[in-house]
């Protein structure tokens, strides 16, 4: 006696969709990530390095002596000091140019308890990566987590 199995139909792929109420929940959670991220790193490329600072007017001497050897230097170290020259007025651009935290921090404010509250972040966390304490206090974040 010989039984036939029947083969299930294949299924057809069900079509999901999000719902309004959670797309506007990823736009949001996508426009707090690009602001905290926009305040982390302007805050910490304020920060210098550790050892003696450097001032714009150490740098200009710096300067100063390429452009003296340059003239009669070998081409491979001419290559070498046209490419220091360029690092210092790089780096001297960005010592004499101030970003603006303002306009970031209320930015930060507004959004950074929803932020954390969301993503799990504690006060700590953010005090680690350089947020000064009354931004935090601003932005409703407090060092007991809720």
């Amino acid at each position: 006696m010989a039984t036939t199995v029947k083969k299930a139909a294949p299924k057809k792929p069900v079509k999901r969709s999000m719902s309004a109420d959670h797309k506007a929940k990823l736009a949001q959670g996508r426009k707090e990530s690009r602001v905290v991220s926009k305040y982390l790193e302007a805050i910490t490329a304020g920060k210098g390095k550790r050892g003696r600072k450097r001032t714009p007017e150490s740098i200009n001497i710096q300067i100063a002596h390429i452009d003296k050897e340059i003239g009669s230097a070998s081409p491979i170290r001419k290559l070498e000091l046209t490419q220091r020259r360029f690092d210092l007025v790089g780096e001297r651009e960005r010592l004499t140019s101030r970003i603006d935290l303002t306009g970031l921090e209320k930015e930060f404010v507004k959004i950074a308890k929803s932020y954390s509250m969301r993503n799990g972040i504690g006060y700590s966390a953010f005090r680690e990566l350089g947020v000064s304490a009354d931004v935090l206090k601003r932005a409703g974040i407090t060092r007991a987590r809720s």
